[in-house]
């Protein structure tokens, strides 16, 4: 049999080598969710007869085309469907040979994004570390987070959830099938960003996801990322049924509505309507977070980080943020994040750089609500129960568009999958000549970490500490790459009113 062909438990496949990568791509990890399928938890793919095809990606999940992400991620070649649930593979070889598995979780607000994006190839990662990367499609936006609670029936109550259902579908698909492609079954560390960090907290505290993975690593998101409320979500979609003609019970309308006119009629409700995970007393039974707090990952180590100035990239998509004097930024921040307590408007103005326009200044507000709390919260819950747990910090600046973004949201990825020569890539990062140094101590202690647990080795300039309830250390990347005790002790003090 050609190297390229691989048996799985559903059929056989045929890749493609990439140099000395194989990579097999649109591989069917579940049933295509259309018809009466459409709003229904995920099932198991139907077997085929012969040699399938492995050898081009699969459609990507309905979502909006955007922009300014999709221009700066690499335009999807892809079309969009509801028959996205595909996911791919890079293996060094399909030789029986046990490696480890890394299974990436892309992010985008919930909203779009896919596992086929160039950014996300993972030809380097299998080159440089003798492993296997899978990269999946998960249902999003109203295909995959619609809460429908019990307005259409017992059948429909887990809609909400449907986008976490398929990863855990998916993380199913690759515990009984990656053997065959050179991967081991027991040793999988899941890693995500964004929305895909959030799916990671999500996925840490549930137990149908117990089993599945040995580690995880969390960019830029944790399981309070994006979470919402029964209460929240179902208003949200009364307002989209309402917008798209489907009435309360109106089965008929729901699977029968084109996919494209649902997602316009949610889409044309405008950016007030967020999706994510629902704690639906179903699929997720309480806040992730809390659960982790009481032990429900308590033997997974995590490696979990952000990046210096995460929130400046939304002024891209939002530029009214950097038109608005400081009361105007306060009071817009009051609104979005709840109050913010004197101590931390005291410790904003204080550390602020002199030069800093005042929509920087306050930003990082933003910055620590939406992310490095749930970051720090999410570590101490795993270091409470003796898990290992190493911090990070991006701090590399990327020089374009006048070098308003800084190290902003989404920066680190091409370091980390050591893919700074994909398109588009240079328009978002820049040139800085030491981005290739900060791209190897990144994208080998991630290697690392999937291997064994812990980060560390040559390819780091000094030993990265575990962070304990003791010694809150975190690895700082950057031009000159460092360990630094607590680095967010003062602000998070502030935020305690301390």
């Amino acid at each position: 049999m050609e190297q390229t062909i691989v048996e799985t438990r559903y059929g056989r496949l045929r890749g493609v080598m990439n140099g000395s990568v194989f990579v097999w791509k649109g591989i069917p990890y579940a049933k295509a969710p259309v018809g009466e399928r459409r709003f229904l938890p995920p099932e198991p793919p139907d077997a085929w007869d012969g040699v399938r095809e492995a050898t081009a990606f699969g459609p990507v999940v309905m979502q909006p085309s955007d922009p300014i992400f999709s221009g700066l991620l690499g335009r999807m070649s892809e079309p969009p469907s509801e028959d996205g649930l595909y996911l791919n593979i890079w293996s060094p070889a399909a030789d029986g040979k046990k490696r480890p598995v890394l299974v990436w979780i892309h992010g985008g607000a919930f909203l779009f994004g896919s596992g086929s994006s160039p950014w996300y190839d993972g030809t380097a990662f299998a080159k440089h570390g003798d492993v296997v990367v899978v990269t999946i499609n998960y249902r999003m936006n109203v295909f995959g987070f619609l809460h429908l609670g019990d307005l259409f029936g017992e059948a429909y109550a887990q809609a909400g959830n449907l986008g976490i259902l398929d990863q855990v579908a998916a993380l199913r698909w690759v515990k009984e099938n990656i053997a065959a492609f050179g991967g081991d079954p027991d040793n999988v560390t899941i890693f995500g960003e964004s929305a895909g960090a959030a799916s990671v907290g999500v996925l840490l505290s549930l137990p149908e996801a117990k089993g599945l993975f040995r580690r995880a690593i969390l960019q830029s998101g944790s399981g309070s990322l994006l979470l919402r409320s029964p209460e929240t979500a179902m208003a949200m979609t009364k307002r989209i049924l309402e917008r798209a003609g489907i009435r309360p019970g109106d089965r008929g309308r729901l699977l029968s509505i084109p996919a494209e006119e649902l997602l316009r009629a949610a889409l044309s409700l405008g950016p007030g309507i967020m999706y994510g995970p629902v704690v639906d007393g179903r699929v997720l039974r309480r806040h992730p977070i809390e659960a982790l707090h009481d032990g429900a990952a308590s033997g997974i180590p995590i490696l979990i980080g952000v990046t210096k100035d995460e929130y400046n990239l939304f002024t891209l998509t939002d530029p009214s943020w950097m038109k608005l004097g400081e009361h105007e930024l306060l009071d817009r921040i009051n609104r979005e994040v709840g109050p913010v307590p004197e101590a931390a408007i005291r410790y904003y103005a204080e550390t602020a750089e002199p030069s800093a326009p005042d929509w920087q200044k306050w930003l990082r507000i933003m910055t620590y609500r939406v992310f490095v709390e749930g970051m720090l919260r999410t570590a101490d819950a795993q270091a409470a129960h003796g898990a290992d747990v190493y911090m990070y910090r991006f701090d590399y600046e990327t020089p374009v568009f006048g070098g308003q973004l800084k190290a902003c949201h989404a920066l680190e990825l091409p370091f980390v999958f050591h893919n700074l020569h994909q398109p588009g890539v240079a328009n978002f990062v820049g040139n800085r000549p030491e981005r290739e140094a900060i791209a190897d101590q990144m994208h080998y202690a991630w290697l690392a970490f999937a291997r064994t647990g812990n980060p560390n080795g040559d390819h780091l300039p000094e030993a990265w500490p575990a962070y304990t309830s003791e010694r809150k250390a975190a690895f700082v990347f950057s031009a000159a790459s460092h360990v630094e005790d607590d680095p967010f002790g003062r602000e998070r003090a502030a935020w305690q009113g301390r």
